[in-house]
């Protein structure tokens, strides 16, 4: 089991959304409690649960598609092509299942900000990760939405709340190539007595 668990970390890909690259079928019922289940685990200090999840399924994925191309137009600079109105219609039939993660911070001393905010974080690869265990591809982004106020509206995030991603999950039509990954050589130092009494 421990393998199989480090093989998943030391070989997992994004797929791409964009590319329709995800699509059916989705995770069963069961298999997305499991993925929620798992996501609920992250660490939490102080236990305040400083993230929350909104299911995208069905046609309530068409029906956020035409809040976004209504938004858009509303929102954008310029206005919009007909294509652009088409591309924000059908984002989220991008795949079978998406969900948003919303980021949202309790005042608590004992929890600053930035150690809730990486708790909403840790739940969105957790997402991830749990997905891609049940065999599943997987797409963490923001995009435009994910910092709109006119979305903010829609999805009737509080004050405290914000979009920590949308997480596009199916079955991965194809394994995208892997990427260049940071060699650890530029980016593991080791802290010594000996570098803290130089400075």
């Amino acid at each position: 089991m421990a393998n199989a668990m480090l093989d998943l970390l030391l070989t997992r890909r994004s797929s791409s959304a964009s590319a329709g690259i995800i699509g059916d079928p989705g995770p069963d019922a069961a298999a997305v409690q499991q993925i929620l289940t798992a996501a609920a685990r992250v660490p939490d200090h102080k236990k305040l649960t400083p993230w929350r999840f909104i299911l995208f399924e069905g046609e309530a994925r068409a029906g956020f598609g035409k809040a976004l191309a209504d938004i858009i137009q509303r929102e954008d600079a310029t206005p919009p092509s007909p294509a652009r109105l088409e591309l924000e219609a059908q984002r989220f039939l991008r795949a079978p299942l998406v969900i948003g993660v919303i980021s949202r911070v309790t005042p608590n001393p004992a929890a600053p900000e930035w150690e809730q905010i990486l708790s909403a974080g840790a739940a969105c690869q957790t997402l991830c990760l749990a997905a891609n265990a049940l065999g599943f591809g997987t797409n963490w982004i923001t995009e435009w939405y994910g910092y709109s106020a006119g979305v903010r509206k829609v999805l009737k995030l509080a004050d405290n709340e914000r979009v920590a991603g949308f997480i596009y999950i199916g079955t991965a039509k194809q394994r995208l190539p892997d990427r260049d990954r940071p060699k650890l050589d530029d980016i593991v130092s080791r802290w010594t007595i000996a570098k803290a009494l130089d400075s």
